[in-house]
């Protein structure tokens, strides 16, 4: 999974607010493909999994407990370029500092709460769309 595909979450705060269409709406309109979607929610053991390298980081629990109070939207994406096609896409982790029309700006409502996540390099992508989808989820 390097160079055009990404992993993406639409994270428990946008699925509340109802975002869920609108954000896939942007990714597909980007002329990203989705090859993997699940809607599901993260257990306890799996958020501190998935994060476990901010581990040591100060806002991990809250960033835990976060992951885990709703459902999430677990994607993989494909397109040239995805990561960084991706990542400018959903702008800034701060909704206050990104970009106009980018899906946290649009949708996100703080840092902690920031709608989406994304992946930050090629190698984190296959990790994190690994962890989230078997190969045969995958199209």
């Amino acid at each position: 999974m390097t160079g055009n595909r990404t992993f993406t979450m639409i994270k428990p705060d946008a699925v509340e607010n109802g975002h869920i269409g609108a954000i896939l709406e942007k990714i597909t309109a980007a002329g990203f493909k989705i090859v993997a979607m699940k809607y599901t929610q993260l257990s306890l053991r799996d958020a501190k999994a998935f994060y476990a390298v901010h581990s040591e980081r100060p806002f991990f629990g809250e960033l835990v407990e976060f992951m885990t109070r709703g459902p999430i939207v677990a994607a993989i994406l494909e397109k040239d370029n995805a990561v960084e096609d991706f990542r400018a896409l959903i702008g800034a982790t701060n909704p206050a500092e990104a970009a106009e029309g980018t899906i946290r700006k649009l949708f996100a409502a703080s840092i902690g709460e920031n709608a989406v996540h994304g992946s930050d390099s090629d190698e984190n992508a296959a990790i994190e769309g690994s962890f989230h989808f078997a190969g045969r989820e995958v199209y």
